[in-house]
């Protein structure tokens, strides 16, 4: 069976950032993956779009939508969605909940990744993950749409925040994303509005990619850090 991966992004731009690597790297291997965008960030993260003349909320929308469009293409997404639920705030109630719910359990993730449970920077990032948290207990729960089969356990993995440090973000699992990276950096520069995050993202590559290395024995040069909310459940220690 084809493995499947889901990714739950606040942000049109999110996944780039901070999931782009383990989207490629999976999706080279077979996997499909499905992106849920569920804002366009239209207000907080457009600022370069606004400053310029003439600027319409449709207009902002319509462009980021484009642009991560053609990021999800550089990393192979199978599926990518997008369900304008508002920016700054996002607006996360039942239907959405139940909606995601039904994606859940039509696309069977093998693993489920999303937002840091703290972000004092942008509150709508740990709105989201709470709201993908309960949506993943509602899918495993039986009597919710009993004629649907419910949904086993998914790991779930909290990607990167923006200052780590700030949010009470610890990454206790670190992948090696060198063969991804090329489509990486290619979607990151899709995202043309926030232009300023290109370089940054970049650093925090190299450095997760230092860190992969120094508690491995393999030769790895880019990363990502993740923190896993559940425990893993191995067949062997080594």
């Amino acid at each position: 069976m084809t493995q499947s991966f889901l990714v739950v992004s606040a942000h049109s731009a999110d996944f780039v950032w901070r999931a782009g690597g383990a989207i490629a790297l999976h999706a080279a291997r077979g996997a499909q993956v499905t992106v849920i965008c569920l804002s366009y960030g239209e207000r907080g993260e457009s600022a370069k779009l606004w400053r310029q003349p003439g600027m319409t909320l449709e207009q902002v929308k319509a462009e980021r939508r484009r642009e991560a469009e053609a990021a999800a293409g550089m990393l192979g997404v199978h599926d990518i969605q997008f369900w304008d639920l508002g920016d700054y705030p996002i607006t996360l109630g039942q239907d959405s909940l139940f909606r995601l719910v039904d994606v859940m359990r039509a696309t069977r993730p093998a693993a489920i990744l999303t937002h840091s449970k703290a972000d004092i920077y942008n509150h709508d990032h740990p709105a989201v993950t709470d709201f993908a948290q309960h949506a993943r207990i509602t899918a495993q729960a039986h009597g919710h749409r009993p004629e649907q089969a419910v949904l086993g356990a998914p790991p779930v993995f909290l990607f990167e925040p923006h200052q780590p440090e700030q949010c009470h973000w610890k990454p206790d699992v670190l992948l090696g994303i060198d063969s991804a990276w090329p489509q990486k950096r290619a979607a990151i520069e899709c995202m043309a509005g926030q232009e300023h995050l290109w370089e940054y993202y970049t650093r925090v590559a190299l450095q997760r990619g230092a860190q992969a290395a120094r508690n491995s024995d393999k030769s790895i040069t880019y990363g990502e850090g993740y923190q896993a909310v559940f425990p893993h459940v191995v067949d062997s220690l080594a």
